[in-house]
């Protein structure tokens, strides 16, 4: 085997270096550059599943393939159909989405939506909740400590609760705070939410019996625009920015809160999902799903 030269060593260590940086980044188009993914999420073996805001089609890319198969088709629910919310839920083998279908000669547009879940490995599906009113917005959700889904409804200012093995969500809570509530999450056993319409954060405090309280306001360092979808990662909050194309990393103590933003330039990201050494983000304007490596 012939000695390896300084220059050499160094050309190989470039080499294998760019390589790795290829293995964590990638870019992937979801159909085409119209497809407006709205969320994303890892399910097992690393197969990623999206969404789309412009199609009634939620999606899946197999690991190493660059091309988006047709996972659930939601075509037959009503003209105009799409989704929102994308969670993998592993423990129960459940994809929770989040459906929206408008409303026909509503002026401005109404929406009915539901909150839908199907088999994680067939597409199956296994439940369907409406959620209530003439008009809402099923957007994003969290499993809590106790196992039940979080909802959060954007256009009611509500969240609701889906207790495990339920098969109705029940009102959680409902505040003109929340009026405009998107991203939602737990952070070592506290639920976050965020507001898109007012840039805000708050953290909702639940009392013993499991009743929840008056949103707190959380007090950021630096101004977030349009804070969308936001996931828990190695104790902090994640966090899309769809009004300033950033991904930004949250510092919670107390009820202030310390904004990093560790990817600029993304057109409309409104999704986050880490998935062990990356982090996969939901570019809507750019129809791609890219991922990120993870910050030390």
């Amino acid at each position: 085997m012939p000695k390896l030269t300084a220059r050499r060593l160094a050309v190989c260590i470039t080499f294998f270096a760019g390589l790795a940086q290829a293995v964590y980044a990638a870019e992937i188009l979801i159909v085409d550059a119209k497809s407006q993914p709205e969320s994303l999420t890892v399910a097992p073996g690393g197969i990623l599943i999206v969404g789309s805001a412009s199609t009634p089609f939620v999606y899946k890319v197999h690991p190493g393939s660059a091309t988006a198969e047709k996972f659930v088709d939601a075509s037959a629910e009503g003209a105009g159909t799409f989704f929102f919310g994308m969670l993998a839920d592993t423990a129960t083998n459940t994809l929770w989405t989040c459906q929206l279908t408008p409303v026909p000669g509503t002026t401005p547009v109404k929406r009915h939506t539901a909150l839908r879940g199907f088999d994680l490995s067939t597409g199956a599906q296994k439940l369907r909740w409406n959620l209530p009113g003439d008009n809402s917005t099923c957007n994003d959700f969290s499993i809590g400590p106790d196992k039940a889904l979080y909802i959060s409804d954007t256009a009611n200012g509500r969240i609701y609760k889906l207790p495990a093995g339920a098969a109705s969500a029940e009102l959680f809570l409902e505040d003109r705070m929340l009026n405009g509530v998107d991203g939602i999450t737990f952070l070592d056993g506290t639920l976050y939410v965020n507001n898109v319409i007012f840039n805000k954060l708050y953290r909702i405090p639940v009392d013993a019996a499991g009743k929840a309280g008056q949103p707190v306001d959380i007090w950021m360092d630096q101004p977030v625009k349009g804070p969308d979808g936001m996931r828990a990662v190695n104790g902090k909050l994640l966090l899309a920015e769809n009004g300033s194309g950033k991904i930004s990393l949250i510092t919670v103590s107390g009820d202030k809160a310390s904004v990093t933003v560790i990817k600029e330039g993304l057109k409309t990201p409104t999704a986050v999902e880490p998935a062990g050494d990356v982090i996969w983000i939901a570019e809507r304007g750019a129809g791609k799903a890219v991922s990120i490596p993870m910050p030390k």
